[in-house]
């Protein structure tokens, strides 16, 4: 069993009424239910097929009613967190009454609201995946995810705990240990879009340098250390642009693209 806590929006003012802790767990799939996600999901508007992915520590956000080409839609329709998540759900305004209710009950946001700036928030303890929908819109796509699982691990703690949010990150640290020159692609496919480096973790060896070469996708991109480290490009879209670094000194090394770091458009260098 996991804990969850919740809040129900006001109807009228679009402010939070705490509620005492509920018992939650998984969505289990009812018969009418497709038993794969994937299919379940596969009228959700504005869903690419990929979850956000966001890591420890995260406090992430659900918009409830986004207008999108196919209708309205929890953006993002599905999102994949660490176990200890708090998850807000924060309404636009848009497209009339709504509200957020799971499939089999753990958490429901009660009567429907159409309120701007209403919220309802609930902590998810418990891996599994959980299903809802807004019950005014739930025929015409408008539903949801929340995928709690165990982040990847590489058995590097800060790499793991940087790369969490990294859709394309799967606990793989790519060695180059035996070469001299290494390459990572800026604005390979992930999180959402082509916001990703290529591999997102390499291994190498000290006076080896590494080379980002920009793919043109996703915009401008740059590569910038996190906190005090030697990265610093400058921000380019332009197809064919490079950028090199000749590490000396061993460390994890930690970067990201600035303007893409929220979405988990980010990278790690660990020197032997």
């Amino acid at each position: 069993m996991s804990s969850g806590s919740r809040s129900e929006p006001a109807a009228e003012t679009g402010t939070e009424t705490a509620t005492p802790t509920e018992t939650a767990t998984p969505t289990e799939t009812p018969e009418s239910t497709p038993e794969s996600l994937d299919d379940w999901l596969d009228d959700a508007n504005g869903y690419d097929g990929e979850p956000r992915r966001f890591g420890p520590q995260s406090r992430p956000t659900v918009w409830v009613g986004q207008e999108t080409d196919s209708g309205l839609a929890f953006d993002p329709p599905v999102i994949e967190v660490p176990p200890m998540t708090l998850v807000r759900w924060d309404w636009t305004g848009h497209g009339g009454q709504q509200n957020v209710v799971a499939l089999d009950g753990p958490f429901d946001s009660g009567r429907t609201n159409a309120q701007p700036g209403t919220k309802y928030h609930y902590f998810f303890e418990e891996t599994g995946e959980y299903r809802y929908v807004s019950e005014p819109n739930r025929d015409d796509g408008m539903k949801g995810a929340i995928i709690v699982k165990e982040p990847p691990s590489s058995g590097n703690t800060k790499v793991d705990e940087w790369l969490a949010a990294a859709s394309n990150f799967e606990g793989t640290i790519v060695d180059r240990t035996d070469t001299d020159t290494a390459t990572v692609s800026a604005g390979v496919e992930g999180n959402g879009g082509q916001y990703a480096f290529g591999p997102p973790a390499l291994k190498i060896s000290t006076e080896t340098t590494v080379r980002w070469d920009w793919t043109g996708d996703g915009g401008p991109h740059n590569i910038v250390s996190k906190g005090d480290g030697p990265l610093d490009s400058e921000l380019v879209a332009e197809e064919g642009s490079t950028y090199e670094h000749t590490f000396e000194e061993t460390g994890t090394y930690l970067y990201s693209c600035k303007p893409h770091q929220g979405l988990g458009m980010r990278g790690a260098i660990v020197v032997e």
